[in-house]
This record gives C-alpha cells, sequence and structure tokens, in this order.
C-alpha cells in the first residue's frame, strides 16, 4: 500500500473508534482482519498514524479547525512524520485508494493556524477539564509535561535476573537497538519508532521464551525496585493483576522468601501463571479466594498496591484512553483507591512497609490519597522518600519529582519513562 491507502484506512479506522466508542486496538484488529490484502508493514504504518492522531488530537485538530477523521489523520502525517501539506498533496497524486487531497479551504485554515498561538491545552494535546489537574501536578511545566505524555514511547524490558543477566540479553537483542535504561538497574530500552516503522516482535526471540526478559515500562521497573523487597521477605502484592511488579519483586528477592499475589478480580491473573513458569520464580503463590488472603493479616513485612487509577501516566502508550477518561471516572478511582489502601493496612506487620504504586499523574490519586490516609492512620508514617530515592538509585534524584513526605513521581518528561506515583509507609511497631 502506498500512503494514500495507508491515510484512508486510517481515516475509517479512526471513524469507527469515534462513532463507536472502541478502544483503538479493537478498531485496528477487526480492520486488519476484514482487509486482509494489508500486509504487516502495512498495519503498522496505518496503526501508528491512528495512534499518532488520538496522542495529538487536539493539535492535528487545530491545524485544520476540524475534529474530524480526516483531520486528525492528516494532522498526524504533519506533527509526527515530517510530512508538509505539499508533500502530502504529491504522494496521493495518482493513488486511487487515496482521499481526496488537502483542499484550499484546508491549507488556508493550516496556514492560518501555524500562524497563531495555540491554547495551552491544544499544545499539552490534553481534554479542556484536564488542564487543573495536570497544572495541579506539575505546576509551571505542565504544558511540557504534558506534551511529553502525548510523543511515541519506547519499548522497555526487564531482564529477569533469575535466568540471565543484562549483557547477556543485550547481546541477544543487538539487533534490536536495545541499550541498558538510564534509571532501572535491570532494564533495556529500544528507542521509539518513527514515521511507519514498528517495534521489533521481541516476544518471538528465543530469550523472551526462556524467561530471560519481560516487556515492562521503566518506571515501572523503578517502583518495584523502590519497594525494596528483600530475600527472605514475606511480601503481598494486593494488586497482583497480570504480575510485572510480582515477577519483578521475585527476581529481587532471588527466590527466598513468599510473595503471595493476590487481585480482588480473578480474571486479571490469568496471564500470571505462564509468566511465573517462563521466568523460574517458585516463591510467589497466587491466591484468589478473600479467604485466603485474609490469612496474612498482620504478617507481611510488605504489601504492594498498584492500585486501580485513571492511567494518565499511560497516555504515551494508551491515548485513546485520554480522551475516553471522564470527572466520575476519576471519582471512582479515588474511592477505589482510599478502599483499597484501608483495606490492605490491616496485613502490614509492626515496622513493616505498606507501598502504594499508580500509573497516574494526577495529585488527586497520588499525594491527595498518600495524605487522606496518614490524617486517618497515626500508626503509619511516611518514609523519607528523597533518602529512599538517592539509596535505590544513587546520583538520580534530579529524575524525579520527590516529595519528602508525600512520594514520588516519574514521568516522560523528568524520567523518560511512563508517568508513575510512589509512596512508601511504615507502620510504627
Amino acid at each position: 500500500m502506498r500512503l494514500g491507502g495507508r491515510l484512508a484506512a486510517a481515516i475509517e479506522v479512526l471513524d469507527d473508534i469515534g462513532r463507536r466508542h472502541r478502544p483503538v486496538a479493537d478498531a485496528l484488529k477487526d480492520w486488519g482482519l476484514s482487509h486482509r490484502f494489508a500486509g504487516a508493514g502495512d498495519r503498522a504504518a496505518i496503526g501508528n498514524i491512528v495512534y499518532d492522531a488520538l496522542r495529538r488530537r487536539r493539535s492535528a485538530a487545530w491545524l485544520f479547525d476540524a475534529d474530524t477523521p480526516r483531520a486528525l489523520a492528516f494532522g498526524a502525517l504533519l506533527l509526527e512524520w515530517d510530512e508538509t501539506p505539499e508533500s502530502i498533496n504529491r504522494a496521493l497524486e495518482g493513488d486511487r485508494f487515496a482521499p481526496a487531497p488537502l483542499d484550499a479551504d484546508e491549507l488556508q485554515a493550516f496556514a492560518a493556524r501555524q500562524a497563531g498561538d495555540a491554547p495551552s491545552a491544544v499544545r499539552a494535546d490534553i481534554p479542556d477539564w484536564c488542564e487543573p489537574l495536570l497544572e495541579r501536578s506539575f505546576g509551571g511545566d505542565w504544558v511540557d509535561e504534558a506534551g511529553a505524555l502525548a510523543a511515541r514511547p519506547p519499548l522497555d524490558l526487564r531482564v529477569n535476573t533469575l535466568l540471565s543477566d543484562r549483557p547477556r540479553v543485550l547481546a541477544e537483542l543487538a539487533e534490536t537497538g536495545a541499550a541498558a535504561t538510564k534509571l532501572a538497574q535491570s532494564g533495556l530500552r529500544i528507542p521509539p519508532i518513527a514515521g511507519d516503522g514498528r517495534h521489533p516482535n521481541v516476544q518471538a526471540e528465543p530469550s523472551f521464551r526462556k524467561g530471560w526478559f519481560e516487556v515492562q515500562d521503566e518506571g515501572s521497573q523503578v517502583a518495584a525496585e523502590l519497594a525494596s523487597a528483600q530475600p527472605g521477605m514475606q511480601v503481598l502484592d494486593f494488586c497482583a493483576g497480570a504480575g510485572g511488579k510480582t515477577l519483578a519483586l521475585a527476581a529481587a528477592m532471588d527466590n527466598r522468601g513468599q510473595i503471595f499475589a493476590h487481585d480482588a478480580e480473578k480474571a486479571r491473573l490469568a496471564p500470571i501463571f505462564d509468566r511465573i513458569r517462563r521466568s523460574d520464580a517458585r516463591n510467589i503463590q497466587v491466591l484468589a479466594k478473600p479467604a485466603e488472603v485474609a490469612r496474612l493479616a498482620g504478617r507481611m513485612d510488605l504489601v504492594l498496591i498498584d492500585a486501580p487509577c485513571t492511567g494518565s501516566g499511560t497516555w504515551r502508550r494508551r491515548p485513546d484512553a485520554k480522551w475516553r477518561l471522564t470527572g466520575r471516572q476519576l471519582d471512582v478511582r479515588k474511592a477505589e483507591q482510599a478502599e483499597i489502601l484501608e483495606n490492605a493496612k490491616a496485613y502490614v506487620k509492626p515496622g513493616g512497609r505498606l507501598v502504594y504504586i499508580t500509573c497516574s499523574v494526577f495529585r488527586d490519586e497520588n499525594h491527595d490519597q498518600i495524605e487522606r490516609f496518614l490524617d486517618a492512620n497515626p500508626d503509619f508514617a511516611s518514609l523519607d522518600h528523597e533518602a529512599l530515592f538517592a539509596d535505590r538509585l544513587p546520583g538520580k534524584t534530579g529524575a524525579a519529582r520527590i516529595d519528602r513526605d508525600r512520594g514520588i513521581v516519574l514521568s516522560p518528561l523528568r524520567s523518560g519513562t511512563d508517568g508513575f506515583f510512589f509512596a512508601a509507609l511504615s507502620r510504627r511497631v
């Protein structure tokens, strides 16, 4: 397929997403199934246009003063593919599968917008209602921070130190362009793709099948490292989900001690069993029944909460979620987080640690939750997060926003990771 056919397909997918309010992954999968003539390269390029259009939706719509699938797809090429209106129109000439080229009105709108200053929410590529949330979280840097959440993400991997080490995995993946991460001690990073490129299918690598590495954002890896799980500990991963942090904790503990992986929604635990087998983690027990977890009350050295949240820190990877999110959903998440914190505290033994993590950058889900919890639970105290970060990641404190008493924020702009929040509390003896 030429650019014109790919552009037309992207417009079709964006229209499907808008009309049927569908997740982008589902819409792209269905398009591929109904257009089997499209090769892997075509599907990747179409997906790139669609994802770029959703990441940059506000600024793409601004360019043409229109929020149509056509405007978003053309805007994506102009903003992320180093195209110009002239280069796009030339590429569409003679392509019977292409959409109509940019017309005089569109070219005039584009020229006028280029000469003007876009509003802050447009430059940040966010819904208007999120502006005060991000400004409260990031202060004067909020536009740049939000803009970084609209960029293409890298592909991050975590080396499973139970079975391999970073130099060995780097050698295995040399052709992918992987390099050691700057923060995570066992991380590898494959840089963001450009244009119509695509990331390598690392899960097809023999080294992945052998359990030598997992796909995991560097920010998630750092959060697991900050949790400071040690060999011999008794650990409860209270919202384990698919088990990414569970496996990272098992490696940090060198298979010594015990990790109990639990999730209130059993279906979320489904992937963890194959991942445990492949990783050679032997100190993990999966507990799906509430009665099984209840027996752990007051016995845990470490309780980790990877709390359900808005996912605002993952907007680079899930840009459609940015536009589906509502204030009502934020309120629901905040209530869930408060309830989980209250439930999880019962499992922490005196002198033990309660760790709270989200993949959100909203202060409402992060610092505010910790402050509320501490006010209501005087038997818990905040750790010194500046000292904790400096101890676990020496010389890297400038890579995060650290509130000594309330927690640590990682972000694409500051840390080069997805957006994460981490807080650690200790139970008084």
